[in-house]
């Protein structure tokens, strides 16, 4: 299994496919995804973290630093 770490919690988020599930054929789902926000920036975010993104307004790295 690969993993990530989470730029808002920090947390090992699992990440499906690649060659490690490739090998152990072990099945399930990402547990988070890789934003570009407003400001440019790009950041791997855990679905819990998504969630506790803004939604009245464009999404920017300040946000991110603040979870």
């Amino acid at each position: 299994m690969t993993t990530q770490p989470c730029d808002g919690c920090g947390e090992d988020v699992r990440i499906a496919g690649g060659i490690s599930d490739f090998w152990s054929q072990a099945g399930g789902s990402t547990g988070g995804v890789s934003l570009e926000l407003a400001d440019g920036s790009e950041h791997f975010l855990c679905f819990d973290c998504v969630e506790r993104l803004p939604d009245d307004r464009d999404v920017t790295a300040a946000d991110i630093d603040d979870l």
